[in-house]
């Protein structure tokens, strides 16, 4: 899927550990083969080069992701966009930028953008993009899915304990072999060679987003690789979020579209969701965050540390 994977599984020895993280390598394998439109073969390529000419069936598995991402790209009021990846690439964060896109590029880049023209049929499992030049992607949304799938595969196998860590979206289940909960520590992203808290996670999943690694700065004004995927503008406001819930699939969605929503935005949207929490920094080194966070459960995270 373009990242880097990194699996652990807690077993009674290491030839059936090996071989569980075989089987999670498989699947993600699969999955890949399934929804990067980086593949040609793929069923989301096949979608794609579609776009404008006719409906494509797909696994009911695909057919079913695609629906969970629209669902979120309508909830979010396309702050998430499952059709993002029809973008031109007009901001570059490789250095390369030697001035500001034009207000009519950035205008231009999004117009194949817009969850409202995807035509999903349930009877027949079909994907149809309206307009030609139209695509889907799972980039935001992929790593998390398959993350969640292989810990799925593994408790019902009886693996009681791992973590699948997709670059970042990160399931996990049971505990450390020492008996306590996995930890993960938050960044702090104005010290990055500091934690700002270490969190336990009890049978849960973290994804964190943010802007503070790939960035240009035009007069003085510093623009981050999350675009906005309805004005095409890079998100401004947040430098950081940590979404924690009960499945990465869902945590990558909402730590993307936060970042995006801001501040404001962003608390009255993953306040509508009790099971997931979040933790957010603001581009003025204020930090943030949800209303099941006790400041009591922060302080206890930060002398974790």
């Amino acid at each position: 899927m373009g990242s880097k994977f990194e699996i652990t599984i807690v077993a009674k020895d290491a030839k059936t550990a090996e071989e569980n993280i075989d089987t999670v390598i498989n699947e993600i394998s699969r999955i890949e083969f399934l929804i990067s439109d980086w593949k040609p073969a793929s069923q989301i390529s096949q979608v794609n080069s579609n776009a404008g000419i006719k409906p494509i069936k797909v696994d009911r598995e695909v057919f079913d992701l695609t629906k969970r991402a629209l669902y979120l790209s309508k909830i979010t009021g396309g702050a998430f966009d499952i059709s993002f990846a029809a973008m031109d690439k007009i901001w570059k964060f490789d250095g390369s930028m030697a001035e500001m896109p034009t207000a009519e590029a950035i205008k231009k880049s999004v117009e194949k953008v817009g969850y409202q023209n995807i035509i999903l049929d349930s009877i027949n499992s079909t994907i149809f993009l309206k307009l030609k030049g139209m695509k889907i992607g799972f980039g935001a949304l992929g790593e998390g899915y398959a993350a969640d799938r292989c810990r799925n595969m593994m408790l019902k196998k009886g693996i009681k304990a791992g973590i699948v860590n997709g670059s970042g979206d990160m399931s996990t289940w049971g505990k450390h072999p020492k008996g306590h909960h996995w930890t993960i520590g938050i960044t702090n992203p104005f010290h990055k060679d500091s934690l700002y808290a270490v969190v336990p996670l009890k049978n849960s999943a973290v994804v964190t987003s943010g802007n503070y690694e790939k960035f240009v700065v035009f007069n003085g004004k510093r623009y981050s690789h999350i675009i906005n995927p309805v004005t095409g503008y890079p998100a401004t406001g947040l430098t950081s979020v940590t979404v924690f819930g009960p499945d990465a699939e869902l945590a990558n969605g909402f730590s993307t579209s936060i970042m995006v929503l801001g501040k404001e935005a962003g608390l009255k949207f993953i306040n509508q969701f009790p099971k997931f929490s979040c933790i957010m920094f603001g581009d003025n080194g204020q930090v943030y965050h949800s209303n099941n966070l006790s400041e009591k459960m922060i302080k206890r995270w930060k002398k974790g540390l």
